[in-house]
């Protein structure tokens, strides 16, 4: 597995080995030792699977006590993944970035806890798989608005986005809860780009 830094501190993109011949293909898409030789030595909990139709956004959701971090991927179809860095000690706090994720790229994406995440479906469906090393609660659950002026993300959207009741009246970053004491941060690996 090839791991590659992205500009957002401690976010990594994982791009499984694929083995494809004329049946298909098979990958690993979850391996411990491999994930902690990364520096992402967390226990994964929980497993959740969504199923979306075109220009659904979901997010950006967190959980403002026992955060998760996510290892997420799309299975089918194409979405556009968002992260937002909510740990104020942080260098990247307040930043957000975008990732393509698509059954194409086969691409994987380490979200730690403290971040924010949300997607929107690109494709006419999508299926979108995610590791959280938490358990959902949903008391403890968070919103930022997809839209925040301040986080200014290009969403590429391809017409008007699909959201929840939820989702629509999620909180302006300024005012949203944030961490001050995540810690966890993924140590320089060798084969980290």
């Amino acid at each position: 597995m090839n791991a590659h830094r992205t500009a957002l501190k401690d976010v990594l993109i994982l791009e499984p080995k694929v083995f494809t011949d004329d049946r298909g293909y098979f990958m690993e898409s979850y391996n411990r030792k491999v994930l902690a030789s990364l520096g992402i030595d967390l226990e994964f909990v929980q497993d959740n699977h969504s199923c979306s139709m075109k220009n659904v956004l979901r997010g950006l959701h967190y959980q403002v006590e026992k955060p998760q971090g996510k290892l997420v991927r799309v299975v089918t179809g194409e979405v556009l993944d968002v992260v937002v860095d909510l740990r104020r000690s942080s260098p990247t706090f307040g930043k957000a970035e975008t990732h393509l994720l698509s059954e194409l790229n086969q691409r994987c994406l380490w979200v730690p806890p403290g971040f924010a995440h949300g997607f929107c479906v690109r494709s006419d469906t999508a299926q979108f798989l995610y590791k959280t090393t938490e358990y959902y609660r949903p008391e403890l659950e968070r919103t930022v608005v997809w839209n925040d002026p301040d986080l200014n993300i290009d969403w590429r959207l391809q017409g008007e986005p699909l959201l929840s009741a939820k989702d629509a009246a999620g909180l302006p970053f300024k005012s949203a809860p944030v961490f001050d004491d995540i810690t966890h941060s993924i140590p320089r690996a060798a084969d980290c780009s």
